[in-house]
């Protein structure tokens, strides 16, 4: 796909204040959810948070180097998809438990890639 086909942020007809509150509802769910499952009962380390973002990722990649069967949690959808998807709930299950701006951030890249020259003056991947 070439940069003159990709669609600007708000073509679904919501503005970034709206999609951004809507993103940190999400984010205090999950957050939530891992509180009342007992996943914050006890201090863990940062860096072993990283680190199962990461393992999630790394189940992502083995799901497709076994062909990318139907995760067996949610058969609806891909390893993959299920995989990506437990990383975002890590990374925002984090992010809601330490304060830290992620969504903001995220909505602050975005814009910062809209200035950047195509392919970041040549990288190829």
């Amino acid at each position: 796909m070439t940069q003159n086909h990709i669609k600007p942020i708000g073509y679904h007809g919501y503005s970034l204040a709206e999609k951004y509150h809507l993103l940190m509802e999400v984010q205090k769910d999950i957050h939530y959810t891992a509180k009342q499952k007992g996943w914050w009962d006890t201090p863990s380390e940062d860096g072993t948070n990283i680190a199962l973002m990461h393992s999630e990722l790394s189940e992502a990649l083995e799901a497709l180097r076994a062909g990318n069967p139907p995760d067996d949690k949610i058969p609806q959808f891909s390893g993959v998809e299920a995989e990506l998807a437990d990383t975002i709930i890590r990374i925002l299950d984090f992010a809601e438990a330490k304060e830290l701006k992620v969504i903001e951030a995220m909505f602050a890249k975005m814009e910062y890639n809209k200035s950047r020259s195509y392919k970041h003056d040549g990288k190829e991947f």
